[in-house]
């Protein structure tokens, strides 16, 4: 068993607070003290724990954070980010992988009831009003990814301006019969991308044709509904339901997520179509498979969104921000080869 923080107050006579005030630097204690604390720290050649940092302040220095799944390339590049803000700042994190509505709730309750840690990061997930209510009524710092909420700290993308930027970019190549394959609509970014694909399209004078649009709502199956249809099941069925209207397909589709793209890419080979030669396609994250893809696609800051969010949520730990906070990133349109060129997939 290694060394304790017991084992070093023993040694050097005082109580495990003392050394826990030394550790972090307390102006509390004594030079003569701290001289002889830090000796034994140094002889015994201890390491101290998060929990041992925290002894003094109060604090146990870990955050959590809740997220839908943490196997998706959005959720992967998002907490990127989230770690290494933390890790900056000698904060541990705590992941709560949720696969059921229920179940976030019973998290969120669990850790205002039990105050385990500093502070808790949602991820692409809701929060009721009462549970909001809660959370400020205690003054558990809780900073919402992905969604918001009007009375709490919030991150979020321009979905609806990211949408119309990837239909426009269709439309200016010349395409009129666009498609576009969406995730579920209980997903407030599916809903907001839908609205910026039927806003380009409004704006341009195109008519909307519903067949041409494919939300995976009308699929049951699990693995097409996993993370809210943004996954390469949903794409490939989706893609699929398009090419399946013959010479009433579309010239262009826009999907809403990278990952649906990739699985929308195998159904358009497997038809024996070429992209963009027989169908252009554009996609939304600008994950790094998309790059190796060739995929145009809409770029949203994904790492940079987790780093904030959690250097947001510090600074309410520490007390150093009391201001009610919002972040929006816009996002950029990222021209490759998925929507015209020379080279073909």
């Amino acid at each position: 068993m290694g060394v304790t923080i017991y084992d070093v107050a023993q040694k050097a006579g005082v109580g495990i607070g003392t050394v826990s005030r030394v550790i972090n630097n307390s102006p509390q204690i004594s030079p003569s003290t701290r001289a002889r604390v830090l000796k034994v720290i140094h002889e015994l050649k201890y390491q101290p724990s998060a929990m041992a940092r925290s002894l003094a302040r109060k604090k146990s220095n870990i955050i959590a954070c809740v997220v839908p799944r943490f196997t998706g390339y959005f959720y992967y590049e998002v907490l990127n980010g989230v770690q290494h803000a933390l890790s900056q700042c000698g904060y541990d994190l705590i992941l709560y992988n949720i696969d059921k509505l229920e179940k976030k709730e019973e998290i969120l309750k669990r850790t205002l009831r039990e105050r385990k840690v500093d502070g808790v990061l949602l991820i692409s997930l809701s929060i009721s009003d009462k549970l909001a209510s809660r959370f400020l009524e205690a003054k558990l710092p809780l900073v919402l990814v992905d969604s918001y909420h009007d009375q709490l700290d919030y991150i979020i993308v321009e979905n609806q301006q990211g949408a119309f930027l990837a239909t426009e970019h269709l439309i200016r190549l010349g395409h009129r019969r666009i498609g576009m394959i969406d995730g579920c609509l209980s997903s407030a970014p599916a809903v907001q991308r839908l609205a910026g694909f039927k806003s380009a399209l409004e704006q341009y004078h195109i008519p909307q044709d519903d067949a041409l649009v494919v939300s995976v709502n009308s699929n049951g199956d699990p693995e097409i509904l996993y993370n809210d249809g943004f996954n390469k099941f949903a794409g490939y069925w989706a893609m699929n339901r398009l090419l399946n209207l013959g010479n009433k397909r579309p010239s262009a589709v826009f999907i809403s997520s990278d990952i649906q793209a990739a699985g929308a890419i195998k159904a358009i080979k497997e038809h024996g179509l070429k992209v963009p030669g027989d169908l252009a396609i554009i996609g939304f994250d600008d994950i790094e498979l998309a790059e190796y893809l060739g995929l145009t696609t809409i770029h949203q800051p994904m790492y940079e969104m987790g780093t904030k969010a959690a250097e947001r949520l510090i600074a309410k730990i520490e007390g150093k921000v009391s201001d009610h906070f919002k972040m929006i990133f816009p996002t950029k349109l990222v021209i490759r080869d998925t929507c015209g060129g020379d080279r073909s997939l």
